[in-house]
């Protein structure tokens, strides 16, 4: 017989959900009704959209005059970072995963171990001291080494228990054939690690792109800095235009909604598949 369902239960979830997506778009809803008024406008009637006909639409092409040249520049630290990242952490999880050598469970457990170090914020100091000494000071390419090189320990976690859970014999045939490790790699690892590589890439992305603290540090030429940082520029230091900072939020949430929306199916994928192998 079909199980009674409780109402008051479910009207327990619905209302929870309902709260959850209430705090969740309200905030976006503020966003964008701001984004389309003056200040004016925003002290009169802060939560609430105006009549279409007084939309302050200039905000958004004043907001895109200041945060376009930023946007680019995350663009290419992310996109960089996580690329290098992904590289590291495939090649140190295969061998981690697949070979049996001297000090292979120390060296895992010090990869692990390396997460619990004083984070950039700790070692300001000394990272700002040798990447001056190197040279790469007000360069994005240190944000991009710095991204690369801070990481790499969650994916080599995650993919490292993945490639162990692939069977054995995929492997020893590929060997026969004479696939080396480079080839295994390509034709066993990556089409199998697809979901939980992209779950590395998500989460790398997402870390270098809201980084704030070595973008302000590091970058001296306004051109160079990355949208968290440009995004503090437009708050100004005695007026605020609420209405273009506001714009200027809204238009840099756009690649990372665009990277949500094509990488959710996979990310979805990859959080049932670590379900399943832990």
């Amino acid at each position: 017989m079909p199980r009674k369902v409780n109402k008051a239960t479910e009207a327990l979830k619905i209302g929870y959900i309902l709260f959850v997506l209430f705090f969740a778009f309200f905030p976006l809803y503020v966003m964008m009704a701001v984004s389309m008024k003056s200040n004016e406008q925003y002290i009169a009637s802060p939560w609430s959209f105006n009549p279409i006909s007084t939309w302050k639409w200039e905000n958004w092409g004043a907001a895109w005059d200041t945060v376009g040249g930023y946007i680019w520049n995350s663009v290419f630290v992310s996109v960089q970072s996580t690329f290098y990242t992904i590289c590291m952490v495939i090649l140190c999880a295969y061998a981690l995963a697949r070979y049996r050598f001297p000090g292979r469970n120390l060296v895992y457990y010090g990869v692990l171990a390396s997460m619990f170090l004083p984070g950039t914020a700790a070692t300001l100091v000394t990272v700002f001291s040798l990447l001056k000494n190197l040279g790469l000071v007000n360069s994005l390419w240190a944000l991009v080494i710095m991204g690369s090189v801070s990481g790499q320990i969650a994916g080599v976690f995650l993919l490292k228990q993945f490639i162990e859970d692939i069977p054995g014999a995929l492997f020893e045939s590929a060997q026969i054939d004479g696939a080396g490790h480079i080839k295994q790699i390509f034709h066993i690892v990556l089409p199998m690690s697809i979901p939980v590589i992209s779950i590395a890439m998500i989460m790398d992305f997402l870390s270098t792109w809201n980084n704030v603290i070595l973008p302000l540090i590091l970058l001296r030429d306004p051109q160079l800095l990355t949208i968290p940082v440009g995004l503090m520029r437009m708050e100004g230091e005695y007026v605020k235009d609420y209405g273009e900072l506001m714009a200027g939020y809204a238009i840099s949430s756009v690649p990372l909604i665009l990277l949500f929306i094509f990488t959710m199916r996979t990310f979805v994928k990859g959080l049932a598949a670590g379900a399943v192998k832990g």
